[in-house]
Order: structure tokens, then sequence, then C-alpha cells
């Protein structure tokens, strides 16, 4: 048997493939939108893909099992569990198998046999694979988001992104029994999850890649409760809140994402369309470094930079079904696109370079900057009552220790809320470190605020620093305000 974790760090995401040396069969589980690298992955060991696979209809990123399908004309294996809801729309009219709990299918000389793990989602299976030519017992469970390493996938994302009220509390119950039946499972069985740190489908998932169901019994937290009621209430406490494309993520992995047929770079465009395109208010994403970009930037164009978080807040704030531009490097465009791809953000119109600053410059126009303060200015400013600030982090850290008085908007929420907020003064906006806070400056300056101020070193510099702190609040402000 061949085994090979395939892994994608910007979507902290994890493919497997299963293949049989004997006969050159491969199983591709939980593959995304990027299918060169399986088909290079099994020819180098000599396989061929005839089996894809997937647990359970993502939420972070778009399956790429339908194009691997068609590239190959391997057959797909999808899961027929779950309510009307959670069909694969498009299962038919491709040909593919539908597995129930229980059933089998051969790879080669590997075995595969299906365990029906629902909580994450309704229709989320486990696969648990043997070796028949050295073994009679699994070696190994592929556990996509039911089990991660030290952590449990979030079985509330159908109530807090897919906007299904009153799931959440059920999936959590529901997850509670399949770790029950999953947890009878001998010590040392491996268990390899689909995702690692950095995932929003758990709170806490490990960056170890691979674990073991006795080590999981041992030391995840979520295998060392027994009553149903505190796991609930365990499971559902500080979920992050879910990036708003995993909803859409949703809709196209069920109804059957678009056959790509590879990624395809869009046209270089030259200086006089951007200046058209902003005049028309496109949406132009620069993806050049925060510093670069608050050192000087075209006014109107909103800054993501392109590090393994772009995919996660280009599916925050850019739209789905409309046409977009990028402002990046050549070198890095394919990069780029590739990324945007993996989440269904494929209308890419055009991307500029960065030397189109320079020309911006040369014909009479003035960049724009994002100023920053310190956190000692800061203190000081506050005593005037003359600025206002802004948490842009996650709720449950703003719980966790905040700034007195200070108003928490989660930066992929700023969009929708941007009538709360102040613009007849400074506006000084913070995260945990600088990063999304950067963002949320450049989103809140093309919306037309002008005077938006970057907290250097953000919330922990604050802190590290000694300054006041306030912690668990339940309730807050829903405006913005001076924290006089």
């Amino acid at each position: 048997m061949i085994l090979k974790r395939i892994y994608n760090d910007k979507l902290a995401q994890a493919s497997y493939l299963v293949g049989c040396g004997a006969t050159g069969e491969a199983l591709v589980v939980d593959a995304n939108r990027d299918v060169e690298q399986y088909i290079n992955g099994a020819a180098a060991e000599g396989l061929r893909i005839t089996h894809i696979t997937e647990t359970h209809m993502h939420a972070d990123f778009v399956s790429g099992s339908r194009e691997l399908a068609t590239r190959t004309g391997a057959t797909m294996y999808l899961s027929g569990e779950g309510d009307e809801n959670w069909k694969y729309a498009f299962a038919e009219s491709a040909g593919a198998t539908l597995l129930t709990d229980g059933d089998t299918f051969n790879v080669g000389s590997v075995l595969i046999h299906v365990m029906y793990t629902p909580g994450h989602t309704p229709e989320h299976l486990t696969f648990l694979v043997t070796d028949t030519v050295a073994a009679d017992q699994p070696i190994a469970a592929l556990t996509g988001d039911f089990v991660f390493v030290g952590d449990v996938g979030r079985p509330d994302l159908l109530e807090t992104a897919a906007g299904m009220k009153g799931t959440m509390e059920a999936g959590a119950r529901t997850l509670f029994r399949s770790l029950h039946k999953f947890k009878t499972q001998p010590d040392y069985l491996q268990l390899l999850p689909g995702h690692g740190a950095g995932s929003a489908c758990g709170k806490g998932i490990s960056a170890v890649p691979s674990s073991t169901i006795g080590y999981e019994r041992r030391f995840n937290w979520a295998f060392g409760i027994e009553e149903e009621d505190e796991f609930v209430s365990a499971v559902l406490a500080g979920q992050p809140e879910p990036p708003r494309y995993f909803a859409e993520m949703k809709r196209i992995n069920r109804e059957g994402p678009r056959i790509l047929g590879g990624l395809r770079l869009p046209p270089r465009l030259g200086k006089e369309r951007l200046s058209t395109l902003l005049t028309r208010d496109a949406l132009v994403i620069d993806a050049r470094p925060a510093a670069e970009y608050a050192t000087g930037h075209i006014a109107g164009t909103i800054n993501i930079p392109l590090n393994r978080s772009f995919s996660t807040w280009a599916g925050w704030l850019v739209p789905f079904h409309r046409e977009f531009y990028l402002l990046v490097a050549d070198e890095r465009m394919g990069e780029a696109v590739r990324d945007l791809a993996m989440i269904g953000l494929d209308q890419v119109g055009g991307y500029f370079t960065p030397e189109v600053l320079g020309t911006y410059k040369d014909d009479g126009g003035e960049l724009e900057t994002i100023a920053r303060i310190t956190s000692s200015r800061l203190a000081q400013e506050l005593s005037s009552g003359e600025v206002a600030v802004l948490d842009v982090r996650g709720r449950a850290e703003w719980q966790a220790g905040h700034l007195p008085g200070v108003a928490n908007i989660p930066v992929g929420y700023l969009p929708n809320r941007l009538d709360e907020l102040p613009r007849g003064m400074p506006l000084v906006v913070h995260c945990q470190g600088g990063a999304r806070s950067a963002i949320a400056a450049s989103l809140l300056k093309s919306r037309g605020f002008r005077n938006v101020i970057n907290l250097e070193g953000g919330y922990a510099a604050w802190a590290g620093a000694g300054y006041p702190t306030a912690a668990g609040a339940t309730t807050q402000a829903t405006t913005v305000r001076s924290s006089r």
C-alpha cells in the first residue's frame, strides 16, 4: 500500500493519495481544485487515479473531486447519508457511487470501510483503510473534519455559516454520539485528519499532522468528556467567526463545482484601465505586503496581502459573482489566481503590476498612506476623547481581553456595519498584532473614512506595555465612540 499526505498550507487542508502498488490503482480523498498535484503525485508513484472520494461537503474550499474525475476518468464515491439538503445534486449525472454506513470498496488490495460520522455535517463519512496484503484490520482512519489532532470538527457551521437556524445544538449532540462510537477503535489506529492548525473548521487544531486513536483518547479534550450536555457546552464555546464564504462553498460543492480545465491567467492591464475602473467603483485588490501598501497606495483599492491568509480574507471581503481586479507582481500572479480559485473566486477580470504606482504618480496622481500610532501615544490621545478606537479581532478574542470601552466588529463584518462608525474624528483600528487591522484600515479608507490609523503591534503591544484592559464582557456598545 502507498499512502501520501498532500497538504495546502494556505487552506490548512490535507488530501490523501491511497494506492496499491501491485495493481497501480489509486484513490484520492478530499481533493481540492488544484488537481495537477494529484495527477502528478500519482504518476510519480507509478499509479493511476481510479477512485475519488471525499469525507463531506466542504465549507472552506471548492472540492476538486468533479474536476479530477473529468481529467482522469476515475469513479467518484460520494456520501449518500444525510437528508435531502445534503445530497450531491450532480452525483447521478456524474455516475457517482453513493456510500452509506458499513459499505466497503477496494482500491486494488486496499480495502476502504465506510463509517458514518455525522456532527460536523449531516452527511460526514470517515474511511478506515486496510492493507489486506499485510493485515486483516485497518491501519488508518481518514477522518476529514470529524476528528482532528487535539480537537474535533465544529458542529455550528450549519447555523453560523449556512444560516440554518436551530441546528448547532443538534449537531453538537450528534457529534458527541459519533465520537462515542468512534473512540472504541483500537489504540494503534492512525488518525489522518483533513485539516491542521489555522483552519476555521475547528477552534484548537494541532499543527501535528497525524495521531493515533489511543493518543487522542488520552489527550484530546473532546474524548475526555463523558456527559453529553457538558460536551455540547464545551464544543460550542469560543468558536471563531466562520468566514462569510463558507456558505457559498456549501452551495457550490452540493450543486457541483464548475469544471475549470486548468487555471488560466487573466490579462495584464495598463494604467489607463486602472483609472477607468476606479472611476466606475470597480473592486481592485492590492496584494502587496501591508507595510508597502501603508506607505503608498492608490485611493479606492483594498489591501489583502498575498500571504498564508490571502484566501481567507479574500473569501470574507470579495463578493462572489462580481468581477474584480488584482494589483500583484507578475511572478506571483499564478499563485494569486490559484489561491482564489481554491475558494471559487474565478471572476478575476485582469491585473496590474506594482509598476502602475510609479506611472500613476508621474501622471500627477497622489498616493495615499495609512498612519500608524503607538500604544503610548494612543493612551495619551484617549484621555482627550478626540479619538475613536475599533477592535477588529474575533468575538472570542475580544471577550478574553480588550481595551476598556472599545467596541468590537470583526474585520470580515465591517462592510455591513460601516454606519456604526464615526466619520468626524480619527479612528484607530487594531487587532492582535496588526495584520488584520491593516486590512481593515484599507477597507475603511476605500469606503470614504479619511482619518484611519493602525495601532502598531495591536492589542498584544497594548497589553504587553501594561495599559488597562478589560475581559469577560457579554455585551458591548453597538456604535463605536470615543473612549473618553
